[in-house]
């Protein structure tokens, strides 16, 4: 059940995504012939005035076609309602409303989250958790660190109960690139030293770990909608942050970042894990996964929103489209690498999974 859960959970973001398109276009009088969430094989389809509603066998992707160049509609080609013949802004329009509907969408489901159920309430411990220790040879692995521990000293200072404890943590470790640090960690109840060497980067120095705040999490009822409102756009507002500087860590540094790329089969493995322990837990996730897919659009690849918006922006500055055959070459071309791509983390992740690394050798 809580595997169809993140699968439902993806299925819905696909289906908010391409909502935004959707009516972006017909709110603008615009042609839209097909409109489709998942891919393959259809499961179900129902044909409306004017659009082809389909629920297709995999639910990792969606569409909204226009017949601009579908060869058996019977709309002329000079149409003033094709998207094609629309101006430029009026494009910019349907090809951004995706991300904008899953940008608005993460914003509601924490608004519903806090409305409906209730308002987390942390209360910080001393110390900061190692959530992941994130490759093998990492600076943290080979100083005996592991997912788990609680590092509740370091350079024989305690770590005090603060929500800025985890940034004065980093601070201390970017400060001693190349230099022992030593920590104590409580593991299983009990205390154990470590030294680690952080490893330089960028500027700075990193030890290999995904750190979380310790503490208890409580539950309380909202005090009102204002508080509701207000805590839901700043939860938003950190998790649109740490999502965008993630990605700019992923550009910036990808060697080293590149393992942590999670693909369809990881990220329902986590969404999978996340409701089994906590059904509340698959708000924060639902948001997190539509802020990614938006950012995600939004890069100006081939293929994707923002690739189209590249497009778009070529045409204004050129006062003329780019030729139809560089155009669908290109948007060809990127498709090809983003399916080869997909297959990519789906092999991997599916070797990566429990099941499979508990087989016999």
């Amino acid at each position: 059940m809580s595997v169809l859960a993140a699968i439902a959970v993806i299925a819905l973001l696909v289906a908010v995504h391409e909502m935004g398109h959707f009516l972006a276009a017909r709110f603008q009088g615009i042609h839209v012939n097909r409109f489709s969430i998942g891919f393959g094989p259809i499961l179900w389809k129902i044909q409306g005035p004017e659009t082809e509603y389909a629920l297709r066998a995999i639910p990792l992707g969606g569409f909204v076609g226009f017949p601009d160049d579908d060869p058996e509609s019977e709309i002329p080609p000079n149409d003033p309602d094709l998207l094609k013949n629309r101006p430029i802004l009026d494009r910019t329009i349907v090809i951004s409303a995706g991300v904008i509907a899953n940008l608005i969408f993460a914003y509601l489901v924490f608004v519903v989250q806090y409305a409906t159920f209730s308002v987390p309430d942390f209360t910080p411990q001393p110390g900061v958790i190692i959530s992941e220790v994130m490759a093998p040879d990492s600076p943290a692995a080979q100083a005996g660190l592991q997912s788990g521990d609680i590092v509740i000293a370091a350079e024989n200072r305690p770590l005090a109960a603060s929500e800025t404890t985890i940034n004065q943590f980093i601070s201390l470790i970017q400060n001693h690139p190349n230099q022992p640090v030593d920590l104590t960690v409580q593991r299983s109840g009990q205390e154990v030293d470590l030294t680690v060497t952080p490893e330089a980067s960028n500027g700075g120095a990193v030890i290999g770990v995904q750190l979380q705040p310790n503490g208890v999490l409580e539950y309380r009822r909202a005090t009102g909608p204002i508080e509701v409102l207000t805590l839901a756009a700043q939860q938003f507002q950190d998790m649109l942050v740490r999502t965008v500087k993630g990605f700019y860590m992923l550009i910036t540094n990808f060697s080293e970042m590149a393992g942590q790329v999670a693909g369809p089969v990881a990220i329902v493995e986590q969404g999978a894990g996340l409701a089994a322990a906590n059904a509340l837990s698959l708000f924060p996730f639902t948001a997190i996964i539509s802020i990614n897919l938006a950012i995600i659009n939004i890069l100006p690849l081939p293929a994707l929103d923002g690739g189209q918006l590249a497009f778009l922006a070529i045409e204004a500055l050129r006062g003329k489209p780019l030729p139809e055959r560089i155009q669908e070459n290109v948007m060809q071309t990127g498709l090809v690498l983003l399916l080869g791509l997909g297959i990519f983390l789906i092999v991997r992740d599916t070797s990566q999974l429990e099941i499979f690394q508990n087989l016999p050798q």
